[in-house]
């Protein structure tokens, strides 16, 4: 099994960062792990921490529109470079936390993405050289107001909700170029959403270049790499789950 890695949160309210145990106990590293963090003596089993984002970014940039078949269900045209947005640090929720449903919206809908973590600081560079900076991969949703992102015209209120941005449930190292990913809704054997990230318009090497062109990434930082075709509704009551194949499931209720 690949090492997982993972943010927690102990009953004194210290935040660490560990490696997760096949038997759920979580080893716990003296630094994050893009920071060169060592693991130590301190192990904490199941009962003793609550399970974080996996990271805390600076910034998270995520992609629009970046699977051709997505592009067309939105009924647009596919961009022929990459279309970016920002969403807030105070998006993030963790696996098992809820996506709540604003009073303002009267759509909202998932998005399931692969994220990229970053693991240096980064500024122009070529793909290339991007290779080797992209220290993990997590899963992610990139919940949106679709009818507010329809009404303004620009996409900040409707993608900046608080919890509009669930990420984990921990990171892995290495992926494969073909993995499947996945989005279910409550207990449907059906998947809403189903793709290989290799069917991406953007590559996530050419991601990263291309941001790195235009700002500072940090350690920590999140890329969303845009969502596959199916993005659908969600209503209060409703548990979304997203599986990428190599990483596993991030689950959330909405509420």
């Amino acid at each position: 099994m690949a090492k997982r890695y993972v943010r927690i949160q102990n009953s004194q309210g210290q935040t660490f960062y560990g490696l997760l145990q096949p038997d759920r106990n979580v080893q716990v590293l003296d630094a994050p792990p893009w920071l060169g963090g060592q693991p130590t003596d301190l192990i904490l089993d199941g009962e003793e921490y609550t399970l974080l984002a996996p990271c805390a970014p600076s910034k998270i940039i995520a992609v629009g529109k970046n699977y051709s078949a997505h592009a067309e269900e939105m009924g647009t045209p596919v961009p022929t470079e990459p279309l970016l947005f920002l969403k807030p640090p105070t998006t993030v929720i963790p696996h098992h936390k809820p996506i709540i449903y604003p009073s303002q919206s009267q759509r909202v809908e998932y998005e399931g993405e692969l994220a990229l973590v970053i693991g240096d600081r980064l500024r122009s560079l070529s793909p290339e050289e991007a290779e080797s900076k992209i220290w993990g991969y997590t899963i992610a949703n990139d919940v949106t107001a679709r009818d507010l992102q329809r009404k303004d015209n620009q996409w900040t209120r409707a993608k900046g909700f608080d919890s509009f941005c669930p990420l984990g449930p921990w990171i892995v190292r290495e992926l494969s170029a073909g993995a499947s990913l996945e989005t279910f809704l409550n207990d449907d054997s059906k998947p809403r959403q189903s793709a290989s990230i290799e069917q991406m318009v953007f590559s996530p090497t050419v991601l990263v270049s291309y941001i790195s062109q235009i700002m500072t990434l940090l350690p920590g930082d999140i890329i969303l790499t845009g969502t596959p075709k199916g993005v659908g509704e969600l209503q209060h009551g409703d548990r979304v789950r997203i599986k990428i194949e190599g990483i596993g499931s991030l689950e959330n209720p909405v509420q």
